[in-house]
């Protein structure tokens, strides 16, 4: 009896399994692994890093604000009548004391006049009065007289007096309306448009024009509550009687040639901004700044010692608070709680948690932990 023997061939699918098989046991025997012959692990992660030192910087800021003259008065007339001319031109320089507009002063004149009568014929009473004071007083010592005709004397006397005062208070009020018939500036400054043309009926109160004070100038602006808060932490102890240096930067981005100073800050947050109002002033000698520019001004807000500036990609954050990761002398890293500061120049400040000649990771943080090993590369080589 003959036997067969049947032999199922392998599929062609079967065949390449077999063979990735066999390729993976054939590297895994090979000398890839440790010289103990154990697995190795993944080579310590590339993190860039910078060397910290502390720094004295200047904090500053920048805000927009509004040009405004140091004083702006209005001028209004004094006296009612009709305005004769005006003396000035507008928009012109002018100085304290210099005529601008001239109201009718005949009708004053006149009033002017008749005080000065009346104070004549009040003086001629008054003389009157005290010689006839005089005799009644002489009669009366004689009994030539009663004492009531003496004491009539005295009242018409007295009453003498006071018609005199009543009318040289009179002759002084109409003097001084007379003068106000001529409308002087108040200020040095600039005028402004005259209200009313020449031949206008005015009355007391009526406005005539302005005039604007252009040297100094002042600037008013706003400063976030945060910024307000560290300006007026330095602005105690010593330095609370030293004025606050401001630099304004002009429209073309220059600096404006003189240096000014902040002469107000108020004490209270405006609640619908949450900003506090402030106010610089600046010489303007040439008129160079017009009220009503916009500006921006540049502030000195703080001076910090001993501080760290890092790049802000640097900072982490989780539910503790910020913190940087730091590497150790066995290149591990750790991760420091710290301080932060405002930001200067794109630099954040770190106001604690860091000493100097630390290893900062500035790169590649992502995916650290405490006590990862990590291969440092220093960021200036790396540059």
């Amino acid at each position: 009896m003959n036997s067969h023997r049947f032999v199922i061939a392998p599929s062609p699918a079967t065949l390449r399994l077999l063979l990735l098989l066999g390729s993976l046991l054939l590297i895994s025997g090979c000398g890839n692994g440790t010289p103990d012959g154990g697995p190795q692990g993944p080579p310590p992660m590339p993190v860039a890093v910078l060397t910290v030192e502390p720094e004295n910087i200047a904090v500053e800021a920048e805000y927009a604000g509004r040009v405004h003259g140091s004083r702006e008065v209005e001028v209004r007339a004094r006296v009612a009548g009709i305005l004769e001319k005006r003396l000035f031109l507008e928009g012109q320089a002018v100085a304290e004391g210099d005529p601008l507009f001239r109201i009718d002063p005949e009708p004053f004149a006149i009033a002017m006049q008749r005080a000065r009568a009346e104070q004549a014929a009040a003086k001629a009473d008054l003389e009157q009065a005290r010689r006839e004071m005089a005799r009644s007083t002489t009669l009366y010592q004689q009994d030539a007289i009663s004492q009531r005709e003496r004491d009539q004397a005295l009242t018409n006397h007295q009453l003498a007096e006071a018609r005199l005062a009543l009318v040289e208070a009179a002759l002084a009020d109409a003097g001084r309306n007379l003068r106000y018939t001529r409308v002087e500036a108040p200020i040095t400054g600039i005028t402004g448009l005259e209200s009313f043309p020449e031949g206008s009926l005015i009355e007391p109160g009526t406005l005539l024009t302005t005039i604007t004070s252009h040297d100094p100038i002042h600037l008013r602006f706003s400063l976030p509550e945060e910024d307000a808060a560290r300006l007026a932490r330095r602005l105690t102890g010593d330095e609370a009687t030293r004025p606050l240096a401001a630099t304004l930067r002009l429209a073309d981005g220059s600096d404006y040639r003189h240096s000014g100073r902040v002469d107000f800050t108020d004490r209270v947050i405006d609640p619908r901004t949450g900003t506090v109002n402030a106010r610089a002033i600046f010489a303007n000698p040439d008129s160079e700044l017009v009220p009503g520019q916009l500006l921006r001004i540049r502030l000195q807000l703080d001076q910090l010692a001993g501080v760290f500036a890092v790049p802000p990609a640097a900072i982490s954050n989780d539910r503790t608070g910020p913190k940087l990761f730091v590497v150790e002398e066995d290149n591990t890293v750790r991760s420091r709680p710290v301080e932060l500061g405002p930001q200067v120049a794109g630099r954040q400040l770190v106001l604690s948690g860091l000493a100097r000649g630390d290893r900062l990771v500035i790169n590649g943080q992502v995916a650290l932990a405490d006590g990862m090993a990590v291969n440092p590369v220093s960021a200036e080589q790396k540059e």
